[in-house]
């Protein structure tokens, strides 16, 4: 297909593939984190929970604005932290090598309120007599977490790196709203679904668009197959 010889799909894809790879795992390794931290009735989990379920109400929109405002490269509040430790100057938005940075910080941040509730509901399932009998073995920490905690999350684990997978590759708005209405400078975070768009409405070139969308829509189901067969192993 001559769609497939098409250098700025085949970055699009690329592009998708990154952002799908760094924004899964990482979003589920943060979200775990932070669900752990919560579920141990720290003081003020409460208050931090209510802060982390935030995101999960706000609009993808309205989130992308603020996001703008912190990685402004001119009065933005993450190159000014930044510059305090000796990092920097950095323009988040407008240098293409930092393009994909800013897209995969933001599409975690997005992920996290999501996984978070997901992950809370799993722990507080678990029966506390498990981790009761296996202090009474003189269990550390982490075997608590590993035997006990990891296994137990597995199913919400499993579903929650599905639908993640799944979103990351229908990437579209997060690119829309951090660049303003544009895919990064010099197309540099394109995505898969932003190139579908701009061939349908932009170009007019209908046939191109869904010949990219149906190689879109088989690399989502592959890879959604082969992530599912890889974490009922993992998880045995």
């Amino acid at each position: 297909m001559a769609v497939l010889a098409d250098p700025s799909f085949v970055r699009a894809l690329v592009n998708t593939g990154v952002f799908a790879c760094v924004t899964v795992p990482v979003g589920l390794v943060v979200s775990l984190m932070l669900a752990v931290a919560v579920d141990s009735r720290m003081r003020g989990s409460r208050v931090f929970e209510a802060l982390l379920f935030v995101p999960y109400l706000t609009s993808v929109v309205a989130v992308g604005v603020v996001f703008r405002y912190l990685f402004n490269g001119d009065f933005g509040v993450v190159d000014y932290v930044l510059s305090l430790v000796g990092l920097g100057p950095f323009d988040f938005l407008n240098d293409p090598r930092l393009s994909m940075v800013t897209l995969c910080v933001f599409g975690v941040w997005l992920s996290l309120a999501f996984n978070i509730v997901i992950l809370l509901s799993g722990l507080r399932a678990i029966d506390p007599l498990l981790y009761r009998v296996a202090d009474l073995y003189g269990a550390s920490a982490w075997e608590r977490f590993s035997r006990i905690t990891l296994p137990q999350l597995a199913p919400m684990i499993t579903f929650l790196s599905i639908m993640d997978l799944i979103n990351a590759f229908k990437v579209y708005t997060e690119v829309y709203v951090l660049f303003n209405g544009m895919p990064g400078v010099a197309d540099s975070a394109v995505t898969a679904v932003f190139y579908v768009y701009d061939k349908f409405y932009v170009q007019g070139r209908y046939g191109q668009g869904m010949a990219a969308a149906v190689v879109l829509f088989a690399l989502i189901l592959v890879f959604t197959l082969l992530q599912s067969l890889l974490v009922r192993r993992l998880s045995r």
